[in-house]
This record gives C-alpha cells, sequence and structure tokens, in this order.
C-alpha cells in the first residue's frame, strides 16, 4: 500500500524539498561567509569608530542600519561581527572535531578497556557545559577569542567522539571490513583506508550542524564578556549592550539577534541537506 500511494507527483515534490534545504542552507552560509570576508576588507564605516554626536540614530537617518549609543555604524559592527562569530565556530568545530573524530575511531577499532576509558573521559568532559568551561578558562586565561575557541571545542570533542564511535562500529561489522582484516591489514590501516572514507560522510553533515550550535554558543559567551575582547564587535556583545536602549532603540537587539538567528538556521538547514543529499535511504 506504501509503495503504490506514492506517485510520481509525491515523489518529485520529495526531492524538490530536499533540494530546497541544501539550496537554502547553502546559500545563507554563503552569504555569511561573504559578509565576513568582506569585513575584512570593506565597511561603510570603521567598526569601532564613535561618533557621539550621531548616536542611537534609527535606521536610514545615518548610515543604513542605524548607529548605537557611541555612535558606531551597527551595519559595520555587525559585518564585522560576522567574521569574529564564523572564524571562531569553524575553528572551534573544526579542533573539536577532529579531536573527537580521532577518539572515536579510535574507540572503535581497539574496544574493550581503551573504548571503555576514552568515552568516560568524553562523558566528564560533556558533563561540563560551554559557558561553565569558558568562565573556568576564563579565570586563568582571561576573556578573548582563545578562551572562546578553546571552551567550545573542548565542548565539541565528546558530542563529536559518541557521533563518530556509534558510525565507526557499524562500519566495522560490514563485509570490506571482514575482507580487510582477513588478508591481514592493521586495525589502523583499516580504519585509515576504510573505516574513515565510510563515515565521513556524518560526520561532514554533524559538524555543519555543529556549527549553528557553535555560533549561538559563542554569542552567549560574547553576551557574558568571555568573547573577543572589545573594540572588536560581536553579535553577542552588542545584544548585551543593547538592554539599556531597548525601549529607545530596538533595532540595536533586533539585528544582531536576527543575525544569530539566521546563522543557526543557515548550518541547520545546511546540515539536513547535506544528512539527505549523503544518505541513499532518503533518496
Amino acid at each position: 500500500m506504501a509503495i503504490a500511494s506514492e506517485t510520481p507527483i509525491k515523489r518529485l515534490s520529495f526531492i524538490i524539498s530536499r533540494q530546497i534545504r541544501l539550496l537554502a542552507g547553502s546559500s545563507i552560509v554563503g552569504l555569511l561567509v561573504a559578509v565576513a570576508l568582506l569585513s575584512l576588507v570593506w565597511t561603510p564605516l570603521p567598526p569601532a569608530k564613535m561618533q557621539i554626536i550621531y548616536k542611537l540614530q534609527p535606521p536610514f537617518a545615518f548610515g543604513v542600519l542605524g548607529t548605537d549609543q557611541f555612535g558606531r555604524d551597527v551595519l559595520s559592527m555587525l559585518m564585522a561581527g560576522c567574521w569574529n562569530s564564523l572564524s571562531i565556530a569553524i575553528t572551534a568545530v573544526a579542533i573539536g572535531g577532529t579531536i573527537g573524530s580521532v577518539i572515536g575511531i579510535s574507540a572503535a577499532a581497539t574496544r574493550g578497556i581503551f573504548e571503555t576509558l576514552l568515552m568516560r573521559v568524553c562523558d566528564v568532559i560533556f558533563a561540563l557545559p560551554p559557558i561553565l568551561s569558558a568562565m573556568i578558562l576564563g579565570a586563568f586565561l582571561g576573556s578573548g577569542r582563545f578562551t572562546a575557541i578553546t571552551a567550545i571545542a573542548v565542548f565539541m570533542i565528546p558530542v563529536f567522539a559518541r557521533v563518530t564511535l556509534a558510525a565507526a562500529l557499524q562500519a566495522w561489522s560490514r563485509d570490506y571490513v571482514l575482507a580487510a582484516r582477513a588478508i591481514g591489514n592493521s586495525r589502523l590501516t583499516i580504519s585509515v583506508r576504510h573505516v574513515l572514507p565510510n563515515i565521513i560522510n556524518q560526520i561532514i553533515v554533524h559538524a555543519a550542524i555543529q556549527l549553528g550550535l557553535a555560533i549561538l554558543t559563542e554569542a552567549g559567551l560574547s553576551f557574558l564578556g568571555l568573547g573577543v575582547a572589545p573594540p572588536a564587535p560581536t553579535w553577542g556583545r552588542m545584544l548585551a549592550d543593547s538592554q539599556t536602549y531597548l525601549g529607545l532603540a530596538p533595532w540595536l537587539a533586533i539585528l544582531p539577534g536576527l543575525a544569530i538567528a539566521l546563522a543557526v538556521l543557515g548550518f541547520n538547514l545546511l546540515g539536513d541537506g547535506l544528512r539527505d543529499f549523503f544518505d541513499p535511504r532518503r533518496s
């Protein structure tokens, strides 16, 4: 009944919906990356330039998106904040994802006590939220980019370790791995040549989704003053600074909030689209 009810029109609409998610996510992420790279060479005004005489100007009164309480151009700050958010999130996910994936693949290859020990270490790390980790690191290292990257990366390690372990264990039960073991290949060789290439798609999909969480976490750290040090603008600090002026200048909170929401939505759509693209069972 289920097969007969799946008409060509329904099949086509399902395929198009999958492609729309991937296209929408790619477009949003591509736009954010383009804005971030553009901010390195051009912004309407220097993001840190203060013009007190033009403070709290609404959008289009002075600049496209107005000014903040110090007369700084909001559009320029959003563009520069895009670079700070993306660079921290991508670096943290790359570091945490690499370390976590190595741990997961190693645990799947060795099993036994080593697997149990690695997973218990990951459980301990996973028990500490990134905000708390950043506060602990900030007490020793001070706030800044390094603290934010380290806190997010440490949180990502157990996340990727668990996902990679589950995928690698499935790969180790496949016939091609059994055949590789039968001809005498070492566990390291099998992990690198056979297991990793067959689970890399799952790691990429998970990384895309975790990038959205990393951006949200970075915004939270900046909101608490644990992110990039001033005067470098970040979306989270823009939200924190706007609290006093919500009634007088609501755009100071709305605009960075929309930027964060758009970034998270883009990476989530990208991750969902990549999952559908890579998973043949959903084709």
